[in-house]
């Protein structure tokens, strides 16, 4: 009863192990939940909690920076608000310290503000005629007679548009004619073809640059170009007519020349078999008449037509035929040019 059992050291540690597993399944099975469980339960909640506190640091980040932007933007305007203001002020302080006499000072604080009133004066004088030229060229809707507005009329405008004194315009008038560059304004006298070289002589007011619109110019565009090609087709069409008619001439010309040589050896043919049958005395004159020669070549209905190759056939013969002579004879009481064949028929027959 009082002997000791020996058991195998790898024995009793796996009954220890079993037994301490034991003890933990039955510490869990009171619990229901395993630590190996709770350690795969914690990591979803622990990748969550990351990424949570991920967002709410960038969501942080970008708060402080949209703070920070807006409060840069309300400095900007506050500092923008208060410059301009200080800058409104100072120029109206510049306008209260402005003397009445200002026009006949001449120090620089006057004379500089002289010269920006003029430029007012211009620009708007500038901008007026332009879109007063613009509307003549795009339909005249105002029903302008001119571009030219007349000098009167523009003066009421800027005074009333810029609140300057008449002196003031007549100032802009003046640099307008005594400077070199080029204002994009034209002042014409009554006599648009002399040129202007007094204020007193200007009648007229006339924009270099008209100001239209995107329609306007492109109407104007398209109707420019339809022209054009116009213009290039018809003169395409009227060099094309000049050749036509110049191939048509030199045809005839061609076809005159040509019937020409025929009549030439038609009349070679009448006079020399004339004077064959005068040799055989079957003639009364070694002669014929030039217009009986014509008479019997051409038609009573084609005489008329053939006249001018008729003419060049004669002068032809008269100039270029020696074998046939011109000569006047007195034919049944009549003057008449008649043809004598010179070329004895021998010789003829032999070259035959």
């Amino acid at each position: 009863g009082g002997r000791l059992m020996r058991r195998p050291l790898g024995r009793a540690a796996s009954d220890t192990g079993l037994a301490s597993g034991s003890w933990w399944d039955r510490s869990g099975a009171g619990q229901g939940v395993t630590p190996r469980t709770r350690l795969l339960r914690s990591a979803p909640k622990q990748q969550m909690e990351g990424k949570s506190k991920g967002l709410e640091y960038y969501f942080s980040q970008f708060l402080c920076f949209a703070s920070v932007v807006l409060l840069l933007i309300f400095l900007g305007i506050l500092v923008v608000k208060m410059i301009g203001s200080g800058w409104l002020d100072k120029r109206e302080e510049n306008f209260i310290l402005l003397p009445v006499d200002c026009d006949k000072r001449t120090d620089d604080f006057c004379q500089a503000k002289q010269k920006d009133v003029v430029i007012n004066v211009l620009h708007e004088l500038y901008n007026y005629l332009s879109v007063q030229a613009g509307n003549f060229e795009c339909g005249n809707p105002e029903n302008l007679k001119s571009k030219c507005i007349w000098v009167s009329e523009a003066k009421d405008h800027v005074v009333n548009v810029t609140g300057s004194s008449p002196k003031k315009f007549e100032a802009a008038l003046h640099w307008i004619l005594n400077t070199n560059k080029d204002l994009g304004i034209w002042l014409k006298g009554r006599d648009l073809s002399e040129p202007v070289t007094k204020v007193e002589d200007v009648f007229c007011l006339e924009s270099a640059h008209p100001q239209m619109g995107l329609g306007c110019r492109f109407r104007r565009a398209v109707v420019t170009a339809i022209m054009n090609l116009f213009l290039f087709f018809w003169c395409l069409i009227t060099l094309w007519g000049i050749l036509l008619f110049l191939r048509y001439r030199w045809r005839k010309m061609e076809e005159e020349e040509q019937a020409m040589y025929e009549m030439v050896k038609k009349i070679i043919a009448v006079v020399q078999d004339h004077y064959k049958e005068w040799e055989r005395n079957l003639e009364r004159y070694p002669y014929v008449g030039i217009f009986h020669v014509r008479d019997s070549l051409i038609p009573p209905q084609s005489r008329k037509k053939m006249k001018r190759v008729w003419e060049r056939a004669v002068d032809f013969l008269a100039s270029n035929e020696s074998r046939i002579q011109t000569e006047s004879h007195r034919v049944a009481g009549e003057d008449m040019l008649v043809w004598r064949w010179t070329q004895p028929s021998y010789v003829s027959d032999s070259e035959h």
